[in-house]
């Protein structure tokens, strides 16, 4: 944006064109049509390009659309590369100006200063539709505080896509982190296929290794949010982990991004992968063969127990900057009420954070005229059984954001399982740094 250059007063020559242009509109007459006029406010929304494209086509084209001439506002939505989320974040924060509404993938914790309190979004959302689910207030709420320091519409399941055929073959199904070793071995060393779980610096991979640890028993903190990443199970899950690298997977692993899983699949690539259902919509939707061999499992049980992370976790902040905070707050509170159209519209992909929303869910997903079987997405009937949020059993708090952001524990694992650490070396390493990130986020009274 430029500068606006101070007033210096017209000179004859702007009069003359003035003059002119007045009397080439007066002179075309019924010919000549005013600009209609501007929406009375604007409400700027920045989100991520969603994987299942009909969702953008909806949200942008259909639904903002039809909300902003009700409440006589341009609505602008900016929909950019999730990877540069973080980064625009940050820099809106720093300028202290940009948009109104802000949708992270991950709990933005380490933002709640900066974030209006949505509380009263919360408590009309709950009015209207009943009681959020239990992971939207984990990733949303600080009890320290008292805060709602952002809103969640939607979590994202994050099941295991594996390879019907090639399982099937050797006569085993991936119900345990322990089968995806054993069997992940044995069709690598049968077809040279390898196990596709990322290891990475991207966001695929920190959920995926949450999955791990947590299925063994270890954790970031325990319920009051004090630092437990120190324990035998860690150091187990650790173990396992390079077990699997070094049996079932590749080092491409090393590098992926959050899209690389659904290429390796979609390609052949891969046996096994951890990611959400945006690999079979994109099979059926661009009618790849391969995507009736591709199938849909539960999260994977560990020895302590079955569980598995949300893949995306929508939490819109409101910034204490914004310039339409009103605005931004009815729009979550009327988009709730549409929520089931925008389930519709992400094929499944958006899973309702109000379940009154969709009461129907069950019954909508057990068959669908695009899946291969038609129950293919049915798996996910009873997935709040074994999802759960980032930084369990605690809440999202800032520590946690940072730690997430940071890729503390994508680089443990990361480090472990290419023998570039010991298993106790590894933990050591990412301890010190949390007990870092601990420390100052205590001493700001956010944990």
């Amino acid at each position: 944006m430029q500068t606006p250059q101070p007033h210096r007063g017209f000179s004859r020559r702007d009069v003359v064109r003035t003059a002119a242009a007045a009397g080439v509109a007066a002179s075309v007459g019924p010919f000549f049509h005013a600009t209609p006029a501007k929406a009375a406010n604007s409400l700027k929304i920045l989100q991520w390009s969603h994987f299942v494209p009909g969702y953008d086509k909806w949200f942008n084209n259909e639904y903002t659309k039809e909300w902003g001439k009700k409440n006589d506002t341009e609505v602008i939505v900016d929909n950019i590369n999730l990877n540069l989320i973080p980064s625009r974040a940050a820099a809106e924060v720093s300028a202290q100006k940009g948009h109104d509404l802000v949708m992270f993938l991950a709990p933005p914790s380490v933002y709640e200063e900066q974030t209006v309190d949505l509380k009263d979004v919360y408590a009309e959302c709950e009015k209207r539709h009943g009681k959020p689910v239990d992971l939207a207030i984990k990733s949303t709420y600080n009890p320290r505080t008292k805060k709602y320091f952002a809103f969640s519409d939607s979590y994202v399941p994050d099941p295991i896509d594996y390879r019907s055929d090639l399982w099937a073959d050797i006569g085993m199904k991936p119900d345990s982190w322990e089968d995806v070793r054993v069997g992940g071995k044995k069709i690598k060393e049968k077809t040279g296929i390898p196990v596709g779980v990322g290891l990475s610096a991207e966001l695929d991979t920190a959920m995926a290794m949450r999955a791990i640890m947590y299925s063994y028993g270890a954790h970031e903190q325990d319920v009051e949010g004090n630092l437990t990443i120190r324990s035998p199970q860690t150091l187990e899950a650790l173990t396992f982990v390079k077990a699997l690298f070094q049996e079932t997977e590749t080092p491409e692993v090393l590098a992926w991004d959050p899209s690389s899983n659904n290429r390796q699949m979609l390609a052949g690539r891969s046996s096994l992968v951890l990611n959400a259902i945006s690999i079979t919509r994109a099979g059926e939707n661009d009618k790849l063969p391969i995507h009736e061999k591709i199938a849909l499992a539960k999260a994977a049980k560990g020895p302590v127990r079955r569980m598995g992370l949300e893949h995306v976790m929508d939490c819109y902040v409101v910034w204490k900057f914004a310039e339409n905070i009103d605005g931004a707050k009815k729009f979550l509170i009327d988009y709730i009420d549409s929520f089931k159209a925008g389930f519709m519209a992400s094929e499944f992909y958006n899973f309702p954070c109000f379940p009154g929303t969709v009461p129907d869910i069950k019954q909508i997903i057990s068959k669908d005229s695009k899946a291969v079987p038609a129950d293919k997405y049915a798996v996910l009937s009873d997935v709040l059984d074994w999802a759960t949020n980032v930084g369990y059993p605690g809440y999202s708090n800032a520590a946690i954001d940072e730690t997430f952001n940071t890729w503390v524990i994508n680089t443990m694992f990361a480090e472990c399982a290419t023998g570039a650490e010991t298993p106790e070396n590894a933990l050591n390493r990412a301890e010190a740094k949390m007990k870092a990130i601990w420390a100052k986020w205590k001493d700001r009274g956010m944990i």
